[in-house]
């Protein structure tokens, strides 16, 4: 996958559903505002789904994202 760049504000909303998500707590609003916050995100050359899935990769394994790993 190509380098995206992620706007931090994005990066802190799916680390906080992911948060809930490993607590078994994910409330419907956290997940709204994570969607929400995708579907308003409009980058020239990025899909929606290319931005999630970035963001979700580097929430779920940040090992992945550093050089060398």
């Amino acid at each position: 996958m190509a380098d995206i760049d992620i706007p931090p504000h994005i990066l802190e909303l799916e680390r906080a559903a992911w948060a809930e998500q490993q607590a078994g707590a994910l409330t419907l609003a956290t997940a709204e505002a994570v969607q929400a916050a995708y579907r308003r995100h409009g980058v020239s050359g990025v899909s929606r789904l290319e931005m999630e899935m970035a963001t979700k990769k580097a929430v779920r394994h940040p090992a992945d994202e550093q050089p060398g790993a």
